[in-house]
């Protein structure tokens, strides 16, 4: 496959002081859903606003299809559909009038009927704007990126404030735009989101990329598949270094007041787990067990949850 996106030690800072992003590179390869995960702060907004060409970068290159925005500008533009976090539209225009205004900025657009038909907004096309649902509003967004025929859809958090099922249905658009060829550049705060949709995703940290690769592969460098989670009467805390004796611990962590143990075999811990705290004469007062995940991986590099603000 070729590379759609490519951007080689990728700097950006701010009056000479906050240096927002701090050697960045990526490869991004053509027809994969690519996901961009990042604490607040950390730099991913704006490495997103430079490969979209709305920020200069300080040092580095970029490279978009094989162009660069000092050059090309104008042909990128042509190729790429941007769906923003919040998209402030006209709130007396109607909903088609918004989507053929967009159609109206590019010079082979898709027509505007399959756009409204694609997103589900047929029965709303007459509709002002101001009259949307937030879901709604979410949907013409991302029609207005659509509208581009682009051959690179960049969506930053392109579900929120939907309900489940129209989730699902922009989750389905998403994929029939990558399984036509298209390449998708996506960050999500859900992480259900990022390991349905995303083939290669990176985590960005005080902007740097701190870890990248398919979530079964971060999932697997974890180091375990489950994840045993427990609370006890008692003081827990300093414990680590104990609970990590246990059979098959492969690292521990402490979150909201549950322990997290990280392990490949749960079936060896869990005994052992038990008979240690009978030993200790401490009240289990909550044991689990699951499959780790991606939020697990982002948690152990970042010491932080996804939508923590």
């Amino acid at each position: 496959m070729g590379i759609s996106i490519q951007c080689r030690n990728l700097r950006k800072s701010y009056d000479g002081k906050v240096e927002a992003v701090r050697g960045l590179d990526l490869d991004i390869h053509e027809g994969e859903c690519f996901g961009l995960l990042g604490p607040n702060g950390a730099g991913k907004t704006t490495t997103i606003e430079i490969l979209e060409g709305l920020l200069e970068p300080t040092s580095g290159s970029v490279s978009i299809l094989g162009l660069n925005w000092n050059t090309n500008g104008r042909q990128l533009r042509e190729s790429l559909g941007i769906s923003l976090q919040e998209t402030r539209l006209s709130e007396k225009l109607s909903v088609r009038e918004t989507i053929e205004l967009f159609a109206s900025f590019y010079r082979h657009p898709r027509p505007s009927g399959e756009v409204l038909e694609l997103l589900e907004l047929g029965e709303k096309e007459d509709s002002w704007v101001g009259k949307l649902s937030g879901g709604q509003r979410q949907r013409l967004a991302v029609a207005t990126a659509l509208v581009a025929n682009p051959k690179i859809l960049f969506l930053d958090e392109p579900t929120t404030g939907l309900d489940p099922q129209s989730r699902r249905k922009l989750w389905e658009i998403i994929s029939n735009f990558q399984r036509a060829g298209g390449t998708v550049l996506l960050t999500t705060h859900y992480m259900d989101e990022a390991e349905r949709l995303c083939d290669r995703l990176a985590i960005i940290d005080h902007g740097q990329v701190i870890a990248a690769g398919s979530p079964s592969e971060l999932i697997d460098r974890l180091g375990g598949h489950h994840v045993v989670e427990f609370s006890a009467g008692g003081n827990l805390s300093g414990d680590g270094l104990q609970w990590s004796t246990l059979p098959d611990v492969e690292s521990v962590r402490a979150d909201n007041g549950l322990i997290c143990l990280t392990v490949r075999k749960a079936h060896l811990t869990i005994p052992a787990l038990l008979e240690m705290l009978e030993w200790r004469n401490l009240e289990l007062l909550h044991l689990s067990t699951r499959q780790a995940s991606l939020e697990d991986v982002f948690v152990r590099l970042t010491g932080r949850h996804l939508r923590e603000e």
